[in-house]
């Protein structure tokens, strides 16, 4: 079954064309990576699953569901490249008001907090206001807020901008035990290869157009390519 299902999307600001028929199925409990340059349309098509923005062509259906729909927000974790945070708030307000949201109860909700300021190793900082946090706590105190409600779905754009490599790591291996003890979908935008490589799946994106998908070793022997970067190079030339 595909948790999300992308048919012919298109999308235009102004005269700038930014999506370009995007077609794309992500499996459910599957690692999926949309990797491309800054300015290739990823965010925008992330922003697309959660129904912030809407296509001017083509459908999207997300956990078996159109969107836009509201009620589906409840079943996905959203962690956007800005962060939206409230900076006269503690971390530890933050987390309380975005686990108020999701509605989760008293008991469940000391749990997941506990959990989540662990992951991105925030447990020490709750108490500080986040006006005082650098960009990486930032980034780490958004992808807590994602994961808080436990959802089957994780989209994530730009997730370890910022953030040191020890603690990458940690995210990353996080992120693959969730994929294979828990069955969660995982949906990912990066620019960085080595990131790309851990995916089961990738879309390259390029100027709004998906140049190619299939997983890391699908797209290397497709391409007759001894790397990523080498795939993207002559994926590219074919839509040049």
């Amino acid at each position: 079954m595909d948790a999300v299902i992308m048919d012919q999307i298109s999308k235009r600001f102004g005269t700038k064309t930014v999506l370009n028929q995007v077609s794309l199925n992500i499996e459910q409990g599957s690692i999926c990576g949309l990797i491309g340059p800054s300015g290739a349309g990823k965010t925008t098509l992330v922003k697309m699953m959660v129904g912030m923005e809407v296509p001017d062509g083509g459908t999207i259906r997300v956990l078996d569901r159109s969107m836009p729909n509201l009620p589906v927000l409840q079943e996905i974790g959203y962690m956007a490249q800005s962060d939206a945070l409230y900076g006269e708030l503690t971390g530890a307000e933050n987390l309380n008001f975005f686990a108020s949201l999701y509605q989760l109860r008293s008991a469940e909700r000391k749990q997941r907090l506990a959990y989540a300021a662990g992951l991105v190793n925030l447990s020490g900082e709750l108490g500080k206001k986040v006006s005082a946090y650098s960009g990486g706590m930032k980034r780490r105190l958004s992808l807590a807020i994602a994961l808080l409600h436990d959802p089957p779905l994780l989209i994530l754009d730009e997730p370890t901008v910022g953030i040191d490599p020890e603690l990458r790591q940690s995210i990353w291996h996080e992120l693959l035990r969730l994929k294979e003890e828990e069955s969660k979908t995982i949906i990912v935008t990066t620019h960085v290869m080595d990131e790309a490589e851990r995916c089961g799946v990738l879309g390259m994106i390029r100027d709004g157009n998906l140049l190619t998908a299939g997983s890391p070793g699908e797209l290397k022997a497709q391409y007759g390519a001894g790397s990523l970067e080498e795939v993207f190079i002559k994926a590219g030339g074919k839509h040049a």
